[in-house]
C-alpha cells in the first residue's frame, strides 16, 4: 500500500530536518529547501502540491533572522506573509491539511499571563507582522488551516541559543545573559512529534500553541545549561536594553498549550528534561 505524502518546506531548517526525520512510518516525507522550491512563487507552490498530491503540508519555510526582517520589510513579508498564502491555496486546490509554523512574535510580550490561542495579537517587530500577515492570509483561503505557534527553539542542524551558550561556557569565565524576557524553550524534536500528534489525532482546524510546557528567562536558561554542562562558568543577569537590537522583544512571550490541552492532549514535555535529553545527546 502506497504512504500518504506529507510535504514539508523548509526542511534544510532545524526544524524542518526533524519532520523529515520523525515522520511517521505511515507516512512518506517529502522535504523541500529553499532550493527546491520558491515559496514567494505561487505557480511553483502549485505545481509541487499538483505532482505530489499531499495528504498534508507542513509550511516550515520562514525568513527567521528577527533582526534582518527590519531592514527587509518587503522580503519578510514576501516570504513569511505570501508564502503562507500560497502554502495554505496550494494545500486547499490538492485537498490537502495545511499546518502553518507561527510564532510568539505576533504578540506584543506586554501581557502579565500566559498567552492562549484566543488572546489579541499585536506584533511589535516586522518579523512578528509578517508572521500574523501570513496566519491572516492564509486563514482566509483554505478550512483546513492549523496554526501552530511556537517559541525559543533549540535543536541540532541550525544556529540556536542553547547550542551558543555550551558553546561560550567552554571558554569563558563570565557569560552575561538577559533576564527580563521569558518565554517557554522548545526542543525541535518535540515541536516535530507536536505537530505529528496533531496531524495523527485529526485536530482539525484552529490555532494551535506547542512550546515547550514551563517558563524561564534567558539568563535562567543560561544557568541551567552551564549547570548541565558541568561548566564553571559565571552567568551574570543583565537588561536587554544593554544589547541595542533592532528588533523590539517580547518581554513575555509565554504560551499556553490550552488547545492542545483541551483537544488531543498536550505531549509537550517540560522545557528543563528536554533541555537534558538535547544536553545529554537523547533524541
Amino acid at each position: 500500500m502506497r504512504k500518504s505524502r506529507i510535504l514539508i518546506t523548509g526542511a534544510r531548517g532545524m526544524l524542518g530536518q526533524r519532520l523529515v526525520e520523525l515522520c511517521p512510518a505511515t507516512h512518506e516525507p517529502l522535504g523541500l529547501g529553499r532550493d527546491d522550491l520558491d515559496v514567494t512563487s505561487l505557480p511553483s507552490f502549485r505545481d509541487v502540491a499538483a505532482r505530489v498530491k499531499p495528504a498534508a503540508i507542513i509550511h516550515a519555510a520562514a525568513m527567521t533572522n528577527v533582526d534582518g526582517c527590519e531592514t527587509a520589510f518587503e522580503d519578510a513579508m514576501r516570504i513569511n506573509g505570501i508564502g503562507a498564502r500560497n502554502a495554505a491555496i496550494a494545500a486547499e486546490e490538492s485537498g490537502a491539511v495545511c499546518l502553518l509554523l507561527s510564532t510568539d512574535y505576533v504578540f506584543d510580550g506586554e501581557s502579565e499571563d500566559e498567552y492562549v490561542e484566543t488572546d489579541p495579537v499585536g506584533p511589535r517587530s516586522v518579523y512578528g507582522r509578517s508572521k500574523h500577515m501570513g496566519e491572516v492570509l492564509a486563514s482566509m483561503v483554505t478550512n483546513r488551516l492549523s496554526i501552530v505557534r511556537t517559541q525559543w527553539l533549540y535543536g541540532p542542524g541550525g544556529k540556536n541559543f542553547v547550542d551558543t551558550i555550551a558553546e561560550a561556557a567552554r571558554t569563558r569565565e563570565e557569560l552575561r545573559i538577559v533576564d527580563d524576557q521569558r518565554g517557554c524553550p522548545t526542543f525541535t524534536r518535540d515541536l516535530a512529534r507536536g505537530i505529528y500528534h496533531l496531524l495523527a489525532h485529526d485536530a482539525g482546524p484552529g490555532i494551535y500553541h506547542c512550546s515547550g510546557r514551563g517558563s524561564c528567562t534567558w539568563f535562567e536558561l543560561g544557568k541551567k545549561i552551564v549547570e548541565l554542562t558541568g561548566r564553571s562558568t559565571r552567568v551574570v543577569p543583565m537588561p536587554s536594553t544593554e544589547l541595542d537590537r533592532p528588533a523590539p522583544r517580547p518581554r513575555n512571550s509565554v504560551l499556553r498549550n490550552l488547545a492542545l490541552e483541551l483537544t488531543v492532549g498536550d505531549p509537550m514535555p517540560e522545557w528543563e528534561e528536554s533541555l537534558r535529553d538535547y544536553l545529554e545527546g537523547r533524541g
